[in-house]
């Protein structure tokens, strides 16, 4: 039985959406610097929490000052041209495995029952100073397909090392439901919030899947701002995603 849980706050499903865009802390913070700063800069709603009993136990204040319980948000954001996106994200993922197996099967079940066009999977891998790739990956083969037609490179040695973490499942587990999904890591210098790293990777996705974000340097250095102040909150980010040492070299999301 998955014990992840969607409560929803409004209705109790996804609206019509172009994309989902998925991200919770890692190197670098580039995915989650992306998402939070679509949340942030444009109109957007809570729609859902997921819940799960392998978060960290550690309950926050939300934005009335009520004490909401440890959480991914389901938010939905209306861009620039009127389309919307969904974004799921949050703070933290489950400590054990089988809790971040839980919570990405339900995140793939919720984009397959709400016909999701596509899944987009955001992380940073720790790099030097002047690497700057935006790494594609999938696990689909027609998915490959469809991209390298479009004339977009999809990486056949990345990620060299693996993928941890909800982000190498969502992306892994895709093809059993049905979800057409596209990893992105941006190569990052590992900082609490790489705003650099993150605006290249909000570009990316604007020229090469067409998705009008419409983020800046000034949005996303705000939202760093914003994370960097949870994080001395929350406690050490490390000891959050229970990492060890060994593993920066390895993708999150």
């Amino acid at each position: 039985m998955n014990r992840a849980k969607i409560h929803w706050l409004i209705g109790d499903s996804l609206p019509e959406h172009t994309a989902m865009l998925e991200a919770v802390p890692g190197v670098g913070n580039v995915g989650k610097l992306v998402v939070d700063s679509l949340v942030e800069k444009h109109p957007s709603r809570t729609l859902a929490w997921i819940l799960h009993p392998d978060f960290p136990p550690h309950a926050t204040l939300d934005g009335n000052s009520l004490l909401a319980p440890p959480r991914i948000r389901i938010d939905s954001v209306l861009l620039p041209d009127g389309s919307t996106v969904i974004v799921v994200g949050g703070n933290l993922q489950p400590m054990t495995a089988a809790g971040q197996h839980e919570v990405s099967e339900a995140i793939l079940k919720l984009a397959s029952d709400s016909d999701t066009p596509q899944l987009l999977v955001l992380a940073g891998l720790a790099a030097g100073a002047e690497d700057r790739q935006i790494h594609v990956i999938c696990a689909d083969a027609d998915v490959r397909k469809r991209l390298e037609a479009d004339d977009i490179p999809v990486s056949r040695e990345h990620p060299e090392a693996g993928m941890i973490g909800i982000a190498g499942l969502l992306i892994s587990l895709s093809p059993l439901y049905s979800v057409s999904t596209i990893g992105l890591v941006a190569e990052t210098v590992g900082a609490s919030a790489d705003v650099m790293a993150a605006d290249r990777l909000a570009a990316w996705i604007e020229a090469g899947l067409d998705l009008p974000l419409n983020l800046s340097l000034d949005s996303t250095e705000r939202t760093a701002e914003k994370i960097l102040d949870e994080m001395n909150v929350g406690g050490d980010l490390e000891e959050t995603l229970a990492m060890t040492e060994g593993e920066s070299g390895d993708f999150y999301v």
